[in-house]
């Protein structure tokens, strides 16, 4: 199983990022793809998941500025982010849980400058 995130960079705040999420071998389709991230001396948060059936949910600090999709057919999952902040300075994760079990991916990093 293999999630490779990608589309992190150094943006200025009040920009946008697009984080990609692609994932092989697992059955995509029928997985929660969720976005994560942690800052230095943070604990890792969930940012933002969206269900096989396409429903998204999102942590607070995000909502109405992030927003997730899925292509199944491509095997991704985007998180849109506008509306940058330094606070959102992380290394952003992605991983695909079913039934109690998860995968994870190495993380793209997002710096957000004031």
């Amino acid at each position: 199983v293999q999630l490779q995130a990608s589309g992190g960079g150094l943006v200025q705040a009040g920009g946008s990022l697009r984080l990609s999420c692609a994932a092989s071998g697992i059955n995509f389709s029928i997985h929660t793809i969720g976005w994560y991230r942690q800052a230095p001396g943070k604990e890792r948060e969930l940012v933002g998941d969206i269900s096989s059936g396409g429903i998204t949910k999102y942590a607070d600090s995000v909502k109405g500025r992030f927003v997730l999709s899925r292509d199944n057919a491509r095997r991704r999952v985007y998180l849109g982010m506008n509306s940058l902040k330094p606070e959102d300075t992380a290394v952003y994760y992605c991983n695909a849980e079913r039934q109690g079990r998860a995968f994870w991916g190495q993380g793209t990093q997002v710096t957000v400058s004031s």
